[in-house]
């Protein structure tokens, strides 16, 4: 009788391992219904026998967003069914990028989505007071929202009214173009095509570097003798980089950062909508020196128009390659700052919150699904043809103050002629406004800058003769990074300014780390006060810098600390 007991259990665990080991036909939880994966197939295609990428989530929630103006529930379920994903998995991506408006079945997508800038550039252009009169007056079926930042510093108030861009916005412009429903982006800019481009030599390079004619060593060393560095904020030498990735096992890849989050900076947006294939040059000479297999191409969600051109000049590249081409995606981001740095960026364009990697491993040698990468600015590759062609000398020779070479400038705030300004790298603030601006606006007067955007501090007009270069500015507690010089004047505060980025950031964080998820919050509620607790904030700052994963908590203590230093009067604090 007890071995037969024994028998029945051993039987019955049996059944029991071959049920878990059987396939289950559906995931858990909620079930899509036909008509929302009939929604969802519509949209993105059926699955492929291999199933749907896992890396294409973020463009599967773009299309769906964009057709629905929103994320309904029953979309996400379905998506997730359809990609063989936890809805868990779907709802965490969608809920991490701002541009995603998640809802449930039965409530309704708003019919225009308006957003107006506050970054600080358009906070001194009127953006708050824009705000709050589109927000009193627009219909209840509008929805008026802040955006951190729109990447148009230099035509502030900057506006968005669904996917077209508004300069220099006012009420009445918007008003008028949601009576009209004119939501679609603007004209494609009147930029360079792929015809003229190639008639003005363009691909020539490529073409020899890509057959051999011209070296890669020869190449490498061009970009090492000119000081090319890294142009989107970090500064890292570029030839090295380029050596460094070069030396790892195959396949390696590209990824290239046209994200361009850094409040005050918009030179990557002009530069693309004036010559793509000046960048997409450089691109096609790094991925043959540097012997890659595909490129990723992650541009910032917020220029719509600049993708639909990039989209059509890198369609009539492959329709007639100058040379044999690498497999290259666009891929599109979602709103999200913390993805300008390169691990968070790698992590969107496989379909995952934009969350910073703990380093070491180094993306060089363990990036974009786990193959050694090659990243990159997109000034940075803009630079590369020009370079090679020219000679390292001649780019060399043109700096100012002891610095070499040439940099450009996005400049705004309060000069007479904000935008792109190409100038010698070490050239100063006041060179920089006088020489390239046209002066102060009028009746405004130099009282303080920003050097580096949002996260490169703030220094007082009696420091306006330090050069705008790496490795000037950090004695001074700020630094160059992606060169968005902002321009205050005697009507600003510095307080007004740091509070401004603080609550940026804090807004930007991916809260991944608790010191920047709660140290950017914390810190922007005490800058807030009229009387700064400066023994908090600093060692608030001290925490936030030493134990932040990223540049974005790392950084975030400059302006508390610029203001302390330069500016404690505003703050009433001693000096």
């Amino acid at each position: 009788m007890q071995a037969s007991s024994h028998n029945e259990t051993r039987i019955g665990l049996k059944q029991v391992k071959e049920q878990l080991r059987r396939p289950r036909p559906q995931l858990k939880g909620r079930q899509a219904s036909d008509e929302a994966r009939d929604e969802v197939r519509a949209l993105i295609g059926p699955a492929p026998s291999e199933g749907h990428r896992r890396d294409l989530l973020i463009e599967y929630l773009h299309a769906l967003n964009d057709h629905y103006r929103a994320l309904f529930e029953r979309h996400i379920v379905a998506l997730a069914a359809e990609m063989r994903l936890s809805v868990v998995e779907v709802f965490e991506v969608a809920s991490f990028y701002h541009h995603f408006q998640i809802l449930k079945d039965e409530q309704a997508a708003p019919a225009i989505t308006v957003r107006v800038c506050e970054s600080l550039s358009c906070q001194l252009a009127g953006s708050d007071s824009l705000l709050a009169q589109l927000q009193r007056e627009l219909g209840a079926d509008v929805q008026v929202i802040p955006a951190p930042c729109l990447g148009r510093c230099e035509q502030a108030p900057a506006a968005q009214v669904g996917q077209k861009a508004l300069a220099c916005a006012s009420a009445a412009q918007v008003k008028a173009l949601v009576v009209a429903q004119d939501v679609v982006p603007n004209a494609l800019p009147q930029a360079l095509t792929l015809q003229a481009y190639r008639a003005a030599g363009g691909y020539a390079l490529a073409q020899q570097v890509a057959s051999g004619a011209r070296s890669a060593e020869s190449v490498i060393e061009v970009l090492e003798h000119a000081g090319l560095r890294g142009l989107g904020g970090a500064g890292f030498p570029a030839g090295r980089k380029w050596r460094i990735v070069r030396s790892q096992p195959a396949p390696r890849l590209m990824a290239v950062n046209i994200d361009e989050g850094e409040p005050g900076t918009f030179k990557d947006r002009t530069l693309l909508e004036a010559d793509p294939h000046r960048f997409l040059e450089g691109m096609l000479i790094a991925a043959s020196v540097v012997g890659v297999d595909a490129v990723y191409i992650y541009l910032r969600d917020e220029y719509h128009e600049a993708r639909q051109l990039l989209s059509r000049e890198l369609a009539a590249l492959q329709a007639d390659p100058p040379c044999p081409l690498p497999h290259i995606e666009l891929r599109r981001g979602a709103g999200a700052y913390i993805c300008g740095e390169e691990s968070a960026m790698i992590e969107s364009i496989e379909g995952k919150r934009g969350e910073p990697r703990l380093r070491p491993p180094y993306i060089a040698e363990v990036g974009l699904f786990g193959r050694p990468t090659l990243e990159h600015n997109f000034e940075t590759l803009y630079w590369v043809r020009e370079l090679v062609e020219q000679g390292a000398d001649t780019f060399a020779a043109q700096g100012r103050h002891g610095r070499k070479g040439l940099r450009r400038y996005s400049v705004s705030g309060r000069v007479k002629q904000p935008g792109v300004k190409l100038a010698p790298a070490g050239i100063t603030l006041r060179e920089l406004v006088d020489e390239y601006c046209g002066g102060m606006a009028e009746g405004h007067t130099l009282y303080a800058y920003l050097p580096g955007g949002a996260s490169g501090g703030i220094l007082p007009a009696r420091l306006a003769d330090v050069p705008l270069d790496f490795d000037t500015l950090q004695p001074h507690g700020c630094f160059i990074g992606s060169a968005a010089v902002m321009v205050l004047s005697q009507q600003d505060k510095a307080r007004d300014a740091a509070l401004n980025v603080m609550k940026f950031f804090a807004h930007e964080s991916c809260g991944q780390c608790t010191p920047c998820r709660v140290g950017t919050d914390k810190a922007a509620r005490l800058m807030a006060r009229e009387v700064w607790d400066r023994d908090t904030l600093e060692d608030l700052a001290q925490v936030m810098g030493d134990a932040s994963i990223c540049g974005l908590g790392q950084a975030a203590p400059n302006p508390i600390r610029c203001v302390l230093e330069y500016f404690p009067l505003e703050v009433g604090v001693s000096t």
